[in-house]
């Protein structure tokens, strides 16, 4: 096994969102892939091994096997390129949510992406005590989306991370229309291990309620290493089957 951390959403190294890959012969037992990611206490640790038509990959938080991760597929995306497929233009792979492709081209990586699927619920108290702010919505898929009034609510909040747990939803998205960005949004998974991580979920809500679709869009969202908040930055295209997302840089880790 080789084991590599890359550093998705960012242009240098020690920004963005960190993610660990692990490249494997052939499957490890579940439960130490679970350990390797609950040892290296990153938001996800990505595992693939090769198959005759592409790569299998995996996903492990520090809490549990989850069902999909952005920068995780695009940190693992990047370590093939560079160290084992550095001739292809396209790498797929098989997932528990499907078959997701990533390309490469002028030095960026493109990955048509699923899009959640999302139903606005009633604003709830417990929401509201969770968060430590009222939201104006709540949209809800596998995750719990708050959308609030300002972008500066998004940037201070500090929620109750044993409130959160009780929310339904797997992790918790705060997000708010922005000034310098499209949208700024923070993702909280208390339940997964992981108290702070990222996603581009919440973009199919501010999206929609700013009339912007079929353009590119910034986001901002923070990094998880203390300090690194506001220095990332992920560009998308929405595509008719979900988010293309790009720019990243990357460290080896002996």
């Amino acid at each position: 096994m080789k084991y590599y951390v890359v550093d998705a959403f960012a242009e240098k190294v020690f920004e963005g969102n960190p993610a660990g890959v692990c490249v494997l012969d052939q499957w490890l037992p579940d439960s130490l892939m679970q350990d390797i990611a609950s040892e290296n206490n990153l938001a996800e640790t990505a595992f693939t091994v090769k198959e005759a038509d592409g790569y299998h990959l995996r996903w492990f938080t520090p809490g549990g096997e989850i069902d999909l991760c952005g920068h995780a597929t695009l940190a693992a995306a990047y370590v093939l390129f560079h160290f084992y497929e550095q001739g292809a233009e396209r790498i797929t792979f098989q997932t528990m949510s499907g078959r997701l492709e990533v390309s490469r081209a002028c030095g960026r990586y493109e990955m048509d992406f699923p899009a959640y699927s999302l139903t606005q619920v009633e604003v709830t108290e417990e929401m509201a005590e969770a968060i430590g702010v009222r939201p104006l919505e709540a949209w809800m898929g596998r995750d719990l989306v708050c959308v609030l009034e300002h972008e500066a609510q998004v940037r201070a909040v500090e929620p109750d991370q044993e409130k959160v747990r009780g929310l339904d939803g797997l992790l918790l998205h705060v997000t708010a229309r922005g000034t310098d960005y499209d949208c700024v949004s923070r993702t909280f998974a208390p339940k997964m291990g992981s108290p702070r991580t990222r996603s581009a979920v919440p973009a199919t809500v501010t999206s929609s309620r700013s009339g912007r679709t079929n353009r590119k869009r910034t986001f901002w969202l923070p990094g998880r290493r203390p300090g690194a908040a506001g220095l990332s930055t992920a560009a998308e295209t929405e595509t008719g089957s979900g988010w293309r997302e790009t720019r990243f840089s990357t460290r080896r880790r002996s």
